[in-house]
């Protein structure tokens, strides 16, 4: 509220004159309640000189007239606790300064009852007993009336006659951001951050690579080339755009289906077929299954199989971030079954608790596998919950590239710069199965799966738009898609034909020295591998 419309609001709702009741007060310090508002009135002879007094509460606000000309406000302060340390800040509104009389009393007042506070004081500043006598009565008389709040051990509440539970839910569903329509075409009105037209192209591209490295992989699996995979259909938006939106020193602390970002960061495909297959040249030495990617380089965790684990890890790096005083923030991507998890509770109680600077990112895709939302919670999706742990939220269109770019972008300046968490929950679509060992189809209508394959394609929608700025052609295309798809296969034959690290590394990376059991542990594979030869890889060293 500004300082006009606080001004104003306390002109409406205290009466001119304290004395006169117009059917709503007395002089006694009787009170009545109309139209939502509670007001009392009422005079006390204190130290030879008759005061008047005036509370009005109106919803959670208490607006107090105390002074000893009726027809005068005198100054006007507004006073209140501030996050995060509970220490009370005071607004002159209307004439005075800072140290004036009335400042000094609101400031009181919201010590001793716990409540928001705009107070008109008309108390000469030469008569200090007469303002403790005045503040001793509003603190009484604000007891009596059962405004004052509590300080418990819990927190600070204040208290009501009626007994009223919370409703489950707001009403009204949360809005959900978007910029691009279905056709690609900016809607009206629309506010996002501005993307130079170098930045969009490269996230076009990279939104095309990622299709094209899922599509590929995937048939590599199906063909036993590699054991597992796990694409990103549908969700390239979701990768790429945000991945635009940070710096290469934040730290991402990703799930599995975000090797977009990685992408993005300057992954090479290369790299990313290594990892697939696990050869000497994998940089988790063909430890992990496929797609569990990471880079100390480019500032990307290893994605770990159990779900929300990470969550209380980017808590912990952003913290770290935090102390260094570094300009960057972390950021964490799950699911929407993730939020079942204990792990995704505890992250975000222990992010909002610490300040950390730290995003996390929800794809809300509607499975948890086969699981929809619908059994999974309750609630408006997933960024209402922000609010229980007093954390800040979006909800954004998870197939807009524009949508989701400008609100990582906006949530980034925010973490950092008022070193807090966002929520961020993006709703989109999984058009894939969700790993090579799933059949989605088993689950989920046919048709519902084409319809976002074709009518809500990310892609194709930032595709639309970047031509409708005469920045891409259909030549353009076609030789993008040709030329990332021979990269690819020539990464994956190099990949295929690399040795697999030997058996001795199974033992190595844990203990500086290797103990004795480890030791025994090889010995006695080794002795295993050399009886039953057939069982056993014939291109891993042994």
């Amino acid at each position: 509220m500004s300082s006009e419309e606080l001004r104003t609001s306390f002109s409406d709702l205290v009466v001119s004159s304290p004395t006169r009741t117009e059917g709503q007060t007395n002089s006694s310090g009787d009170s009545s309640s109309e139209g939502g508002l509670q007001v009392t009135c009422f005079t006390e002879d204190l130290h030879d000189v008759t005061l008047h007094f005036q509370i009005v509460r109106f919803s959670k606000q208490i607006y107090v007239w105390v002074g000893c000309n009726t027809a005068k406000f005198g100054h006007l302060y507004a006073a209140a606790t501030t996050r995060p340390d509970n220490r009370v800040s005071v607004t002159s509104v209307l004439g005075g300064t800072s140290d004036n009389t009335g400042s000094g009393m609101a400031r009181r007042l919201v010590l001793k009852t716990g409540l928001n506070i705009v107070l008109a004081c008309n108390i000469p500043k030469d008569s200090p007993m007469l303002e403790a006598a005045a503040e001793r009565k509003l603190v009484e008389k604000l007891k009596g009336l059962g405004y004052m709040a509590i300080d418990f051990p819990g927190g600070k509440v204040s208290f009501v006659a009626e007994m009223n539970f919370l409703p489950e839910s707001h009403g009204e569903r949360i809005s959900c951001y978007r910029v691009l329509d279905d056709d690609g075409r900016t809607i009206s009105g629309s506010r996002f951050q501005e993307v130079s037209k170098e930045v969009a192209l490269k996230m076009y591209s990279e939104m095309v690579t990622l299709q094209i490295m899922d599509n590929i992989f995937y048939e590599a699996q199906r063909q036993g080339r590699i054991s597992f995979y796990l694409t990103s259909n549908g969700e390239e938006a979701i990768n790429i755009a945000s991945a635009a939106a940070l710096s290469i020193d934040d730290i991402v602390l990703p799930q599995y289906r975000e090797p977009g970002v990685l992408l993005w960061r300057g992954f090479t495909l290369q790299e990313f077929a290594n990892q697939c297959f696990g050869n000497s040249m994998d940089y988790g030495k063909g430890r992990q299954m496929p797609i569990h990617y990471g880079s100390n380089r480019l500032n990307y965790f290893t994605v770990s199989s159990p779900i929300a684990t990470q969550l209380p890890h980017a808590v912990g790096a952003a913290y770290s971030l935090k102390m260094d005083k570094k300009d960057a923030c972390a950021i964490t991507y799950f699911g929407d079954g993730g939020t079942s998890e204990g792990d995704f509770h505890a992250a975000l109680n222990f992010a909002a608790v610490m300040d950390a600077p730290v995003i996390f990112f929800c794809r809300n895709n509607g499975w948890a596998i086969s699981t929809p939302t619908t059994e999974q919670f309750r609630s408006d999706g997933v960024v209402i919950r922000g609010q229980a742990y007093g954390i800040r939220g979006i909800r954004v269109d998870g197939n807009d590239a524009l949508a989701v770019y400008s609100a990582v972008h906006a949530a980034r300046e925010m973490a950092i710069a008022e070193g807090r968490p966002i929520l961020v929950e993006a709703l989109t679509y999984r058009v894939g199965h969700h790993s090579t060992s799933d059949d989605s189809t088993k689950y989920r209508p046919v048709d519902e799966i084409e319809h976002w394959r074709t009518a809500r394609d990310p892609i194709s929608r930032y595709r639309k738009w970047v031509q409708g700025n005469d920045w891409w052609s259909d030549a353009e295309e076609s030789e993008l898609r040709s030329r990332v798809r021979k990269e690819l296969l020539q990464a994956i034959q190099v990949a295929e034909r690399m040795s697999k690290p030997p058996i001795a590394e199974l033992f190595t990376d844990v203990y500086d020295q290797i103990p004795s059991n480890l030791r025994e542990q090889e010995r006695l594979l080794r002795e295993t591998i050399m009886k039953h030869p057939a069982d056993y890889p014939t291109d891993v060293p042994v």
